[in-house]
């Protein structure tokens, strides 16, 4: 697949436009995961914007986003980075042909204080 087509279906996938980002850097100063991640919030939609898809797609900062939206929140223009980073990772993941996470994953990270739905929506977010 070349870079063209990926952008391309990224951006039909999350419904996003990164030509309205001006790239002023509100929605990375909001991000909870921002030093946790290698590309931040308006590092995506610039890279996405560019076409840069590749090293998005093998960057671990897919899976250090916490899908939380502060990002959506703080941007001026509306331009909701988490949902570019959510079609990334959901295009790396058919890639790679594999789920994240399988349920032989679970015992070793699971923590008896956590609830369910921490389970549900991580198998959500990390599965096809």
């Amino acid at each position: 697949m070349n870079n063209k087509y990926l952008r391309d279906e990224i951006i039909r996938q999350s419904g996003v436009d990164p030509k309205k980002c001006m790239k002023c850097g509100k929605c990375s100063a909001a991000c909870p995961a921002y030093d946790e991640m290698e590309y931040h919030p308006h590092q995506f939609v610039s890279m996405v914007d560019s076409g840069e898809i590749i090293p998005l797609l093998e960057s671990e900062s897919l899976y250090k986003c916490l899908s939380c939206f502060s990002c959506i929140d703080r941007c001026p223009r509306g331009v909701e980075p988490a949902k570019l980073v959510e079609a990334v990772r959901m295009c790396a993941i058919r890639r790679q042909g594999r789920n994240r996470m399988t349920a032989e994953n679970v015992p070793e990270i699971l923590d008896s204080d956590a609830p369910q739905q921490l389970l549900v929506s991580a198998f959500r977010k990390y599965s096809k």
